[in-house]
């Protein structure tokens, strides 16, 4: 039987997505081969975390400062706006150099749980396309149940705008999340986005 500290340390790991109890249990023996000033700043970042990242009040991602990043219209194409469900999505668009425009997160909507009008940023969203006069929005959710619901419910919140509206391309397999798709695979998506 483990010591107590290695047990809640293990279901501390558990909690994080994708981690079972032997994930969990591989990564609680290698940090105690870590020397203490590692894992002291390990815990000052944990501890920290939720004071340096705050999330932007204009697009929903992550910042370390005042200033955005993905909202800069000095490094940002304004005239588009691409519809994500989660920061690290951001992050992985990023990351493949295809686009270079503007972000909006939105919260899914379940089927199955049910959405509140409340839940979702998509007053947010209108305000943003008319102010900034956006001529394209880019949808670029999970290719799930959610995500193509949530897909359709921004369609037609968006419809009156007279915009262009476009989905990444179906090339993404059923029941994706985009933080798991490979660059290229997502570069072919956003240059072979259609209509919506």
């Amino acid at each position: 039987m483990y010591p107590k500290k290695i047990l809640t340390l293990i279901s501390f790991l558990k909690k994080l997505p994708g981690v079972g109890f032997k994930t969990a249990e591989r990564f609680a023996f290698e940090l105690i081969k870590w020397n203490k000033e590692e894992l002291k700043s390990l815990a000052n970042i944990l501890y920290n975390i939720k004071e340096t990242l705050k999330k932007c009040t204009t697009c929903g991602c992550l910042k370390e400062e005042d200033h955005c990043y993905f909202c800069d219209i000095k490094l940002r194409n304004n005239d588009i706006i691409c519809i994500i469900s989660s920061e690290k999505d951001a992050f992985s668009i990023e990351e493949i150099g295809a686009y270079k425009g503007l972000f909006h997160v939105v919260s899914l909507i379940s089927p199955i749980e049910g959405f509140q009008k409340d839940d979702n940023n998509v007053d947010n969203l209108k305000k943003r396309i008319i102010n900034n006069n956006i001529k394209e929005v880019i949808i670029a959710l999970d290719s799930t149940l959610e995500g193509d619901a949530t897909s359709l419910f921004l369609k037609n919140k968006l419809k009156n705008l007279n915009i262009k509206i476009s989905r990444l391309a179906f090339g993404l397999p059923i029941g994706s999340s985009l933080e798991y798709i490979d660059k290229t695979t997502l570069a072919k998506a956003f240059f072979g986005r259609q209509n919506f």
